[in-house]
């Protein structure tokens, strides 16, 4: 996957996929092999771990997806990128931003992920 937008969409996509095959190709295309995601509540390296945290999702919240809610901005190998999870009736349970680290063959070498809206300046 060449198309920054395309591989984090797939990425987003594999994160709620309940078939497991198709979860697994999304993770393949989406994550190289040690790929390494990183938010509040996790710290996961590689395509197991990566589909051990998509599956805790899906039990945790069926129906669910996550979307971008932005374009993709990147530059060199790093992107950066809004996202929402939206319930099954479409109300949204949390908005973030992911930083990418992309592998030289385009794929997701790492992410950042940050829940919310970026803090105010406590010092402005």
């Amino acid at each position: 996957m060449s198309d920054v937008k395309t591989t984090v969409d797939a990425y987003l996509e594999g994160l709620t996929e309940t078939d497991a095959a198709r979860r697994a190709e999304l993770i393949r295309a989406a994550w190289a092999e040690d790929g390494r995601f990183v938010d509040p509540l996790f710290d996961v390296q590689g395509h197991a771990a990566l589909d051990e945290l998509a599956q805790g999702v899906i039990a945790q919240y069926p129906g669910h997806t996550f979307r971008r809610t932005s374009g993709v901005d990147a530059h060199h190998n790093v992107a950066r990128y809004a996202f929402e999870f939206a319930a099954p009736d479409g109300s949204i349970v949390i908005t973030g931003t992911d930083v990418s680290e992309l592998a030289d063959d385009g794929r997701l070498q790492a992410i950042a992920g940050f829940f919310g809206d970026i803090p105010a300046d406590e010092a402005a």
